[in-house]
């Protein structure tokens, strides 16, 4: 399903990206590949733009034509070509994509809603029957929530019903009632019937992953916006006996009465005393809560709290708390909602995301003449829908090559490739098979949109086909250098030694440096072990043997060092001042310490060695590249590029 676009390929144009290149004049030809005037102008003014003074138009297309050699060479290698490249240029079209691809209207519409809700909590009450693991049982569980919602309709007692009917858990200590909750924190559709409901309503059935629900319209109130807030807590475990309960109580009370006394000490008695122990680490600290995200006993206290005041001790399901407010901030203004809210509604288990997917969905394909192929896709359901996915199925559509839908003329991913890694999409229930089908194929559908949409931005969008093809010229010249120059002279050890012998002169050094191995010991007596365990070594393996056989007693590092650089080093190789010891390791002494005008092995100055080696192999390869791919300048249209 992930495209596969080389860009630069003709091949690989639409139509209209054709009618846009008869247009672009070509500057030059590299390799038998056509650069266009726009991508070449584009990119002489963005290097113009970072320079100083401006390059000069002759130098700069000598450095254009190695580039686009280096990218020929990066082709030739087959990078292009790898899932890595693929994969990642798939991504960036994407991101480049996203802002041409949103909905500002729609998503705006959504803020709006969202930012709206936020001003007001809500009450809520629900009757809730879990979902089933078949089609069955699910079926069962909606026809037991439609009898419930008729009794209800009829007069019936919703705490009544709610306790004898209700899955949700905390039925039993609630009756169904959940209290207010703030904004964001339930699912989209339920929040969204929440609201909607009048105070006493009753609501349709209301599907979420958990089952299903019938709820009853509470009293809506203004936001009281969030608090931070901190707490000691001794905990009441379920099934406790009254003695546990009365320990608990007591403790408590003592905790409060030395609260009391020196308000200062509650972070302090938190750290010790608290059962919480993830809070008590900060001294009982739990950030920042909106009404719904804590227990009611819990919320209520805290809020009728003023900002830096502490309750009395406070039961809960979990136990007892004393509650300290932090701080206290009202409802949060649009703009700083704006960014969370994007954030969330991309997220998968949100609903708006589905949204927001089905909305582009819906505009891509009437921009761009796409629809399902109806007549097969039906056929399919209704096989999912009476026979889940049973080896009938893989055998009648394994060679389908109907297309699932079309994008214009195109047709689209066929039923045969489609359902080719559906075998690990399984369940007793074909309710839920049906789901995944349907997911499934609205994802390769959604997919098929924005690849048509994104190639429509390549051929119409000269930004986005320049930051493209920018994108994707950098990453081959990237990942070529890599293997040409900067990586292959790092692993060329060999080549290193070589280039090292043959430049040794070139890298002696400017004065003196102490070489040798510096060790810091905790004393004398480590010392001394340090030094007749070198006796014994191999230069090669010195240093890692010690720092292994010493770890805690001594530390040892290579050294070559100029004067100045290290204040031990100074005293011992240069007649430096005597410096004040380590604590830890006051005692100290070079290995082997000599001083050196001029580099003994490669080691002493690799990094230079490389950088100058890689020098060396991108000038022979630059060499090699003029002679393995040809250019051609059209200098008529060269003379034509404008700076901007």
């Amino acid at each position: 399903m992930k495209s596969k676009i080389l860009i630069g390929s003709a091949a690989m144009l639409s139509a209209a990206a054709i009618a846009w290149a008869a247009k672009d004049p070509v500057v030059m030809t590299v390799n038998g590949v056509d650069v266009p005037k726009s991508e070449f102008e584009y990119l002489y003014n963005k290097n113009s733009q970072q320079q100083v003074e401006a390059q000069p138009l002759e130098e700069y297309v000598g450095m254009f034509e190695l580039y686009k050699m280096k990218v020929a060479d990066a082709k030739a290698e087959g990078i292009d070509t790898t899932q890595a490249f693929l994969t990642e240029m798939d991504q960036y079209k994407l991101e480049l994509a996203k802002p041409h691809l949103a909905d500002s209207v729609f998503l705006n519409a959504l803020i709006d809603e969202a930012y709206n809700r936020s001003l007001e909590e809500v009450e809520y009450n629900h009757i809730m029957l879990s979902k089933g693991r078949t089609t069955a049982e699910n079926r069962a569980a909606l026809q037991l929530a439609d009898s419930i919602r008729q009794a209800l309709l009829d007069g019936a007692d919703f705490d009544e019903l709610a306790r004898k009917y209700s899955t949700d858990r905390s039925v039993t200590s609630n009756g169904g009632h959940l209290g207010f909750i703030a904004a964001g924190r339930l699912p989209y559709s339920y929040e969204t019937e929440g609201y909607r409901l009048k105070p006493g309503e009753i609501s349709g059935i209301v599907e979420s992953s958990a089952g299903y629900h019938i709820m009853k319209g509470g009293a809506h109130r203004p936001s009281r916006g969030s608090i931070r807030a901190s707490h000691i807590m001794k905990m009441v475990r379920p099934g406790a006996t009254p003695e546990m309960e009365a320990d608990a109580k007591a403790k408590i009370d003592s905790i409060y009465m030395r609260v009391m006394e020196n308000p200062a000490l509650f972070e302090v008695m938190a750290q010790n005393f608290s059962d919480d122990q993830g809070s008590a680490r900060s001294g009982g600290q739990i950030g920042w809560f909106v009404t719904g995200q804590m227990v009611p006993e819990f919320a209520e206290a805290a809020y009728q709290l003023e900002v830096g005041g502490i309750s009395e001790p406070v039961h809960t399901d979990y136990g007892w708390h004393i509650i300290k407010k932090l701080d206290a901030r009202g409802p949060r203004s649009k703009e700083s909602l704006k960014a969370d809210l994007l954030t969330r509604m991309e997220e998968p288990n949100d609903e708006r995301s589905r949204m927001i997917r089905d909305n582009r969905d819906k505009k891509l394909a009437a921009k761009h003449k796409a629809s399902f192929n109806t007549q097969v896709v039906d056929a399919l359901r209704s096989y999912i829908s009476t026979n889940g996915l049973d080896s009938a199925f893989y055998a009648i559509n394994g060679n389908n090559p109907a297309p699932l839908f079309f994008i214009g003329k195109n047709p689209g991913t066929n039923v045969a490739a489609f359902i080719a890694d559906f075998h690990n999409a399984t369940s007793p229930d074909s309710y839920t098979l049906l789901q995944v089908f349907n997911e499934r194929l609205n994802a390769a559908y959604d997919e098929a949109l924005i690849k048509a949409e994104e190639d429509w931005l390549y051929a119409n969008n000269a930004d986005y086909r320049n930051l493209l093809n920018e994108y994707h010229d950098g990453s081959l010249l990237y990942e070529v250098s890599l293997r040409k120059v900067w990586n292959k002279a790092a692993q060329d050890e060999e080549g290193l030694q070589k280039y090292f012998e043959e430049h040794r002169g070139d890298y002696a050094f400017k004065e003196p440096k102490a070489k040798g191995i510096l060790v810091q010991a905790k004393n004398d007596s480590v010392a001394d072990l340090v030094k007749a365990r070198y006796m014994e070594l191999g230069k090669d393996t010195a240093l890692q043997t010690l720092r292994k056989e010493f770890r805690n007693e001594a530390v040892a590092d290579r050294l070559l060092a100029s004067k100045g650089v290290n204040r031990f080093v100074d005293f011992l190789m240069f007649e430096g001042d005597q410096p004040e010891p380590n604590v830890k390791y006051p005692v100290y002494f070079i290995l082997d310490g000599r001083l050196v005008n001029e580099p003994e092995e490669l080691t002493d100055v690799k990094g230079a060695v490389t950088t100058d080696y890689q020098q060396l192999l991108d000038q022979n390869w630059t060499t090699e590249l003029r002679g393995k791919y040809p250019v051609v300048r059209n200098d008529k249209e060269l003379k034509k590029v404008k700076r901007r």
